[in-house]
């Protein structure tokens, strides 16, 4: 069992306002429940809130380690349901990956707490960047602790070219193709300049849905002017631009 204790106040002279339902966090898992300490009829135990850790790179498949929406469906579905929580508690520690399962994932969690009227807190601990800042922005209240790694909301790319490997060797590259662009950026020969601009249409449209998705959750708590460059922040700097609500942790109680 655990509460949300505040480490440091978002301003020195201000509380931080941290919404609480009076919450009790179970023990560590996926998805928890509040153990059954003693069973009395008719009197209620304390406040459930039900944790949910978020901990890998985002992926599909079922890799251990990895975070996606076949997953982590049926340990979602139970924390929102089992025991009527107060509250669900996201415990973040991602460096990204996968945008579609980062955003499967956030409106699984979004559409269950509006079904049953249950906040939600995020609590990042050593990163949420990429994917995983998607996946905090499904809380209604994001936390970080001082050193705590958010943001990079952009889209990359990456590979390696061989082409001049080959030719130094004498091999040739053989492909035959249905559809001219079906071996786009292939690494094996030269970089064309269609293919570059083809990519960067495709990442635009992402990193849009991205953006998107962090006004619409973090809304006008958003007060940086140019945040969606994939430039990363700690801890406070990333609450003074609105990335955050403020420095906060959940410990045993």
């Amino acid at each position: 069992e655990a509460v949300p204790a505040r480490k440091r106040d978002v301003h020195p002279r201000h509380k931080a306002r941290i919404p609480r339902p009076s919450a009790l966090f179970g023990p560590p898992s996926h998805s928890t429940s509040h153990p059954m300490k003693r069973f009395i009829p008719f009197v209620s135990g304390p406040p459930l809130v039900a944790v949910i850790r978020l901990h890998g790179v985002i992926a599909s498949g079922a890799k251990p380690g990895t975070l996606n929406d076949a997953t982590l469906a049926p340990l979602i579905e139970k924390a929102f349901r089992k025991g009527k929580p107060k509250a669900v508690a996201l415990l973040i520690n991602s460096p990204g990956g996968s945008p579609v399962q980062s955003s499967l994932i956030a409106a699984r969690i979004r559409g269950l707490a509006e079904e049953h009227d249950i906040p939600v807190h995020a609590f990042v601990e050593d990163v949420a960047a990429s994917g995983g800042y998607w996946l905090a922005c499904a809380g209604d209240h994001i936390w970080l602790d001082d050193s705590s790694i958010t943001g990079s909301i952009g889209v990359i790319s990456a590979s390696f070219g061989f082409d001049k490997l080959m030719a130094h060797h004498g091999i040739d590259r053989r492909v035959h193709t249905a559809g001219k662009d079906k071996s786009m950026l292939d690494p094996f020969r030269p970089e064309r300049e269609e293919d570059v601009t083809r990519l960067k249409d495709l990442q635009r449209q992402i990193h849009d849905s991205f953006i998107a998705h962090v006004k619409a959750r973090r809304g006008s708590r958003l007060t940086g002017d140019d945040l969606f460059t994939g430039e990363i922040w700690v801890g406070q700097g990333a609450v003074d631009l609105g990335l955050a609500d403020g420095i906060a942790h959940v410990q045993p109680k």
